[in-house]
């Protein structure tokens, strides 16, 4: 099930594994595995994704990197065909991200000659990254009555949906404000006004998406098999400026 409707859709280079996502979703809508179990399971993924890379085996890495892309896109594609929305699978999600993202690039630095002070910005910039391309998705989504769980403005603690603890949702609340808080003020003190713009154009939402998270990990993928691992770290910290470029586009437009 699309997070737009129809007409708004655009060619998302970060969500190229939602159609496997579906087909799992699908074969799993009639069984007692829930959408926060699939994300345990990418988090597995990810963590023998970073194990390979420590032991150099960068085309297993790979593997498990885009599986965890797949998976990260089935658990939210399994609670909508169940129709079990959920403020705690929403949260758990991006907590499980930005703490495999930070490992990743630790791991990224342990593997090259890169500063740990670089590791650490290129992190920095893949999170600003992610932030302003799900700034504007969400945007976009709540702008057309899309998928409406991820809010534009995480300012208050949600009320928990049906089937779900407010005690949990608390919780992992203000572990994700703690954890993406700076991230999502950066944000949108460089682009208050985006709110308020006409719908973003299709093939601009195609641009952005490369800052998606399942891109980044694809680029991560390629660069590891093809023995540019020491390239990785430098070209998040320098890609993080087009962070600017689209807002400059953005308000262009």
């Amino acid at each position: 099930m699309s997070k737009l409707p129809k007409n708004h859709k655009f060619i998302d280079l970060s969500d190229y594994g939602r159609p496997v996502a579906i087909i799992i979703a699908n074969s799993l809508k009639n069984t007692s595995i829930t959408p926060v179990q699939v994300t345990v399971s990418f988090i597995i993924s990810g963590l023998i994704a970073i194990v390979c890379m420590l032991y150099g085996y960068y085309w297993a890495a790979a593997f498990f990197l885009i599986l965890k892309s797949v998976l990260d896109a089935a658990d939210g594609e399994l609670a909508r065909v169940k129709k079990t929305p959920s403020y705690t699978g929403r949260y758990f999600d991006s907590i499980a991200d930005i703490i495999l993202n930070f490992f990743i690039f630790l791991a990224l630095w342990n593997i090259t000659n890169s500063p740990l002070i670089y590791a650490l910005l290129a992190f920095v910039g893949i999170q600003l990254q992610g932030t302003l391309y799900n700034y504007y998705y969400v945007i976009l989504r709540n702008k057309f009555n899309g998928d409406t769980t991820s809010r534009i403005f995480e300012d208050k603690t949600p009320i928990a949906l049906q089937g779900e603890s407010q005690r949990n949702v608390n919780f992992l609340f203000a572990l994700y404000k703690l954890l993406y808080g700076i991230f999502d003020k950066t944000i949108y003190f460089l682009d208050k006004k985006a709110i308020d713009s006409k719908p973003f154009n299709s093939w601009f939402m195609t641009a952005v998406s490369t800052f998606g998270l399942g891109f980044q990990l694809l680029l991560i993928s390629v660069m590891l098999v093809l023995g540019w691992a020491e390239f990785i770290i430098p070209f998040f910290m320098g890609y993080t400026a087009m962070i600017f470029v689209f807002i400059g586009i953005r308000k262009v437009l």
